[in-house]
């Protein structure tokens, strides 16, 4: 059954006219008056519906009956990373979505391939936004993760959060994230771009209470990394207290 985030608060009501990307769906689904379809606003849990009239700029539903459904991570995870080139970012977006990730904050490095700002760094927001509305809707989220404006390392070592666990994806000695079970009940995690961060960041990141953790001895691509290292927080017990 076709599944469609819609960015308006979802009650039980007739003939709702659903907002224009989920209605462009709809049509491009072919779907008829009478078919059914879930929906979901991302503040948790799952909608039944179904079409109730299609016209030429419109569709209109009945939201029926809301399913108490709830398909993230226990660990609340803030993904902040050094952007990779284009094609690999918008795939970065979209499996770090699939996996869980609740916040994306594309970073600009030193050493960041990807260098954007003002009105072109917006338009790629929303872009990539859209990139991960469309992977909640695929994987069964029912929450769509936030992607951030694009900012410095700097500047947003200087905003993040005191209450999170703190974790920077390394190589060398750190010790495993396999190894560091349970996991937080929030976590901000840090990633570097191709080629790393530089040693002056690693070490501002350090004085933020960024603490070292490694994937093992291989060394992981910009766009891998961050991804391994979602995989193994999902599969991890959360501490006591996380929500589920």
């Amino acid at each position: 059954m076709p599944r469609l985030h819609v960015d308006l608060p979802l009650v039980a009501a007739d003939d709702v006219a659903l907002p224009p990307a989920a209605a462009r769906h709809v049509q491009v689904l072919r779907l008829q008056p009478g078919d059914g379809l879930v929906l979901f606003d991302g503040r948790g849990g799952e909608w039944s519906a179904r079409v109730r009239r299609i016209a030429r700029r419109e569709v209109h539903v009945d939201v029926e009956q809301r399913a108490a459904v709830e398909r993230e991570l226990a660990v609340a995870v803030t993904l902040a990373f050094g952007m990779p080139a284009n094609e690999r970012m918008d795939a970065l977006v979209e499996k770090a979505t699939e996996l869980g990730a609740a916040v994306l904050q594309p970073l600009v490095t030193e050493r960041s391939v990807l260098r954007l700002a003002g009105e072109r760094a917006e338009r790629r927001r929303a872009h990539w936004q859209a990139v991960a509305v469309a992977a909640s809707e695929q994987s069964g989220r029912t929450r769509v993760p936030q992607v951030r404006p694009v900012c410095t390392l700097a500047a947003w070592l200087g905003e993040a959060s005191g209450s999170a666990a703190r974790w920077r994806l390394s190589t060398g000695d750190a010790p495993p994230i396999a190894e560091l079970a349970p996991c937080p009940a929030s976590l901000d995690l840090l990633s570097g771009p191709e080629g790393g961060l530089s040693a002056a960041e690693a070490q501002r990141a350090a004085s933020a209470g960024f603490v070292p953790v490694s994937l093992g001895p291989r060394t992981l691509r910009a766009d891998t990394a961050p991804l391994a290292a979602l995989a193994c927080i999902a599969s991890s017990p959360a501490a006591p207290g996380a929500l589920r």
